[in-house]
């Protein structure tokens, strides 16, 4: 068996200290950016899952430049006990943050890149917010510091994803893919695991089209229910996962995921004040844990080239 550092898996910490040569943390960033699911573009009422936040309560304040959000991200670390001299990766995770004129994307990326203690950006989206002068933009900016756009699919199944209220079709998602690798631009796909309606077999058919998909990372995480979302209105209808059944599912899920696809999330952080169910996943150290119990015990990975 063939092992990516301490973990049958190939996780991101390996991944970045194969890649920078160093501990590389994340700085949550906020580019003011809203949502074409939110704005009456697409929808109003964002995915049935997201809350208020845009999926970025851990970011820092917008009333901020961006260079000072860093400022403010590095100081946080440092002040958390980590040493000084790291690296860092700007992480958009607000919201849609290539849902904007170009001119503006640009400014704000290019900000983002000059600082230099960032070795990388990564940008969340949707696969819908795109056109041609955004991919060249992101082609430019992968050329003077690696460029990871993450793309929120949650699922590959059309009746799922209608439900959920994601406003775009598979195809959406495929060919975003395909002009985003056309410029050597790394992909981070995040799929939900216990969505209203799916059950295991859904989720792993999501896991094995990926795999025949060119990305290069994925974060698999737990549905939260939260407050003020359209989730929290019918929550006593959707089945959530036990801790048990979700370590046995992300076990499965590594399994059956192709081991050159960096895993970057085994589970989620939802914020404490708003979550709803399930409350065990609060304590992310705990699940975490449970997880590499789980690994540790499974015979799964025997005689596996993982």
């Amino acid at each position: 068996m063939v092992r990516f550092g301490d973990k049958p898996y190939y996780s991101l910490d390996y991944y970045l200290k194969q890649t920078f040569g160093c501990k590389v943390y994340k700085i949550a960033l906020d580019g003011g950016m809203t949502c074409p699911n939110r704005d009456g573009t697409v929808g109003t009422g964002g995915c049935i899952f997201c809350s208020n936040g845009g999926s970025g309560e851990f970011a820092a304040p917008r009333q901020q430049s961006v260079y000072k959000q860093i400022e403010q991200g590095i100081d946080i670390i440092q002040r958390h006990g980590k040493k000084t001299g790291n690296k860092y990766i700007a992480y958009f995770q607000s919201y849609s943050n290539t849902y904007a004129p170009v001119c503006y994307l640009e400014n704000l990326y290019m900000e983002t890149l000059s600082h230099p203690d960032i070795v990388a950006m990564s940008v969340g989206t949707r696969p819908d917010c795109f056109n041609k002068d955004i991919f060249m933009l992101l082609e430019k900016c992968n050329k003077i510091k690696p460029v990871w756009i993450e793309l929120g699919l949650q699922t590959i199944h059309e009746e799922t994803a209608r439900f959920i209220r994601r406003g775009y079709t598979l195809d959406v998602f495929n060919n975003t893919v395909k002009e985003l690798r056309k410029r050597n631009i790394y992909i981070v796909v995040h799929i939900i695991l216990g969505l209203p309606g799916e059950n295991e077999e859904d989720i792993i058919e999501t896991i094995h089209y990926l795999n025949k998909m060119d990305i290069q990372g994925i974060k698999l995480q737990l549905l939260h229910i939260l407050k003020n979302t359209g989730l929290a209105s019918i929550a006593h209808k959707v089945h959530t996962y036990s801790e048990q059944e979700y370590v046995q599912l992300i076990l499965r899920c590594i399994s059956e995921l192709s081991p050159d696809i960096t895993i970057h999330r085994l589970t989620g952080d939802g914020p404490k004040d708003l979550m709803l169910a399930p409350l065990w996943s609060c304590n992310k150290r705990h699940v975490l844990n449970a997880i590499s119990h789980g690994l540790k015990k499974s015979g799964v990975y025997q005689g596996m080239s993982l």
